[in-house]
């Protein structure tokens, strides 16, 4: 597994991970379902990576029960 950390994640990096449009990461957010990102200055937001891997790793476990 890997390790995870509180690097911050831009938006590319995000979908990347996840395979999520932007569209879908913010619906899901909108949702309450992914993690909010964090407003760094007028334009531009990070996600913690720690927070993406953990949603991950429970998308994992929600499919294999």
């Amino acid at each position: 597994m890997k390790m995870t950390t509180n690097s911050f994640m831009r938006l590319p990096q995000v979908k990347a991970s996840t395979g999520l449009s932007k569209s879908s990461i913010y619906a899901r957010i909108a949702e309450g379902t992914f993690p909010k990102q964090i407003p760094l200055g007028p334009r531009l937001v990070v996600w913690v990576e720690a927070d993406i891997q953990n949603w991950i790793n429970e998308q994992v476990l929600a499919a294999r029960g």
